[in-house]
């Protein structure tokens, strides 16, 4: 027997060794999301301290010695109690689900984000790049899409757009550029090194959009007590707006049927009502350019696709059909003020469909201009005169189409995108660039609506 108890107590012991690695958990405020990180622990991060007095204290019939309940030398025990122990955290999550949508809201962008918007996980997504910047087009198109009036912002709508752009932007927070420095070591030798800092676009570029979406939030807040209110095409009767029941009304485009009819009182509004109007539309108007030259600059800078090359014509002409090349290829002093003057758009899709046909040939014309560049050097030197004609040629028609395109989307600050900016989201693989170019596109298209709000108003007041 007492052979016995000797072998039973070596086995207890080899058996009731601590774990010197064991995984400990740990959660987090129910303010965030629950964290688990792996830690060096004799014990579970859910220890608790175990009552002794609950284990029998009477003699073992074998004699054995009876062992301190100690739950850390008892694996056993601590499985259970681990076990029981994620039961309950999992019961805790679960609960902290049903009380935060947002929650789950947010697993379902972040999801999209991974799967690239293919939710079929078959790995057929679009890239990280085109998907944010669809997120961010989307988020606005929620948030924004039905701001028809100049009132503030709603809470709710509010709160979203601030809480997923930060999520969306957050990814910027980790892009860095390796750039060579010097430095020189303690015995005066100078040597390079490679540092790592933020990518100069993100650094300049982000901080300023950041900057105009905090004013253009603040503008909108701003239209809390006004002067003036609106009403709905449909409640507004010939009559009704002839007897002057609803004070000055603005004449709107019926094209435009779908956006509420801005009124101001009978006298008009008040000189301080008035400025302040005028001001908030100035302000807006510099944040619209602001966020323009931003887009455009980022625009410029992205890579022009293959496709959009192949798809383009094989000359100039072709593209912009023979009258306006006939006034492009002009010997005299080019004008595309009068060019366009001449043309008489009347709409915003001719506009567009000139724009498209207009930066076409541009790059044809530039394109060639390469071509020529890049011959062989007998080649060259063979036809040197030919060559030399031909490159200025298409040189000079490639930059009055330029001045044309760009002389166009003055005249129309509201065209949408061309052909070659669809070209270069789609088929962009860069981040960065798909975030800044996004944000300050969908900035861009909420200080053009609020300028045009503001516009309907003023028109209003001085019909």
């Amino acid at each position: 027997m007492e052979h016995l108890s000797k072998s039973d107590d070596t086995s207890v012991d080899q058996n009731d060794q601590p774990s010197t690695e064991t995984p400990a958990y740990s959660t987090m405020s129910t303010d965030s999301a629950t964290a688990y990180f792996r830690s060096n622990s004799d014990a579970s991060a859910f220890s608790e301290t175990v009552d002794d007095s609950s284990y029998s204290s009477e003699p073992s019939p074998l004699h054995w010695p009876v062992l301190k309940s100690d739950r850390q030398n008892n694996p056993v025990l601590g499985r259970l109690r681990m076990k029981q122990h994620k039961h309950d955290v999992n019961e805790n999550y679960d609960n902290f689900e049903c009380v935060d949508p947002e929650l789950e809201m947010m697993k379902e962008r972040f999801a999209k984000l991974l799967l690239g918007e293919d939710m079929s996980g078959g790995g057929k997504g679009v890239c990280t790049a085109v998907t944010i910047s669809n997120a961010i087009t989307n988020l606005y198109a929620t948030v924004f899409g039905q701001k028809l009036r100049l009132e503030p912002l709603n809470q709710e709508k509010k709160a979203m757009w601030k809480r997923e752009m930060n999520c969306l932007l957050s990814v910027c927070d980790y892009m860095e550029e390796v750039t060579a420095t010097t430095q020189e070591l303690q015995d005066g030798t100078s040597v390079q090194v490679m540092t790592s800092r933020p990518r100069s676009d993100i650094y300049v570029n982000l901080p300023a959009l950041q900057k105009l979406d905090a004013m253009l939030l603040d503008i909108l807040d701003s239209f809390q007590e006004t002067e003036f209110w609106y009403a709905e095409r449909g409640s507004m009767s010939s009559n009704s707006i002839s007897s002057g029941s609803f004070g000055r009304v603005a004449q709107l485009n019926e094209e435009k049927w779908w956006l509420p009819v801005p009124c101001v009182p009978p006298d008009g509004l008040s000189e301080e009502s008035r400025m302040k109007l005028r001001h908030k539309r100035d302000c807006v108007n510099q944040i619209h350019k602001a966020a323009m030259t931003i887009n455009s600059n980022i625009l410029a800078e992205m890579d022009i696709p293959e496709g959009y090359i192949a798809s383009l014509p094989k000359t100039g002409r072709e593209s912009l059909g023979d009258t306006i090349y006939r006034y492009i290829c002009t010997p005299e002093k080019f004008s595309p003020d009068y060019l366009l003057d001449r043309l008489s758009i009347t709409s915003e899709h001719e506009a567009l469909d000139l724009a498209n046909k207009v930066e076409a040939s541009m790059y044809t014309w530039r394109r060639k201009s390469c071509i020529s560049h890049s011959k062989s050097s007998w080649n060259m030197v063979k036809d040197f005169m030919a060559d030399t004609e031909r490159s200025d040629k298409n040189h000079n028609l490639a930059e009055r189409a330029e001045s044309l395109l760009f002389c166009l989307k003055q005249r129309y600050p509201e065209l949408s995108q061309t052909s070659l900016d669809t070209w270069k989201i789609q088929c962009n693989q860069d981040v960065g660039q798909a975030v800044l170019e996004s944000y300050s596109r969908v900035l861009e298209g909420l200080a053009f609506n609020i300028v045009a709000r503001t516009g309907d108003v003023l028109n209003a007041d001085g019909a």
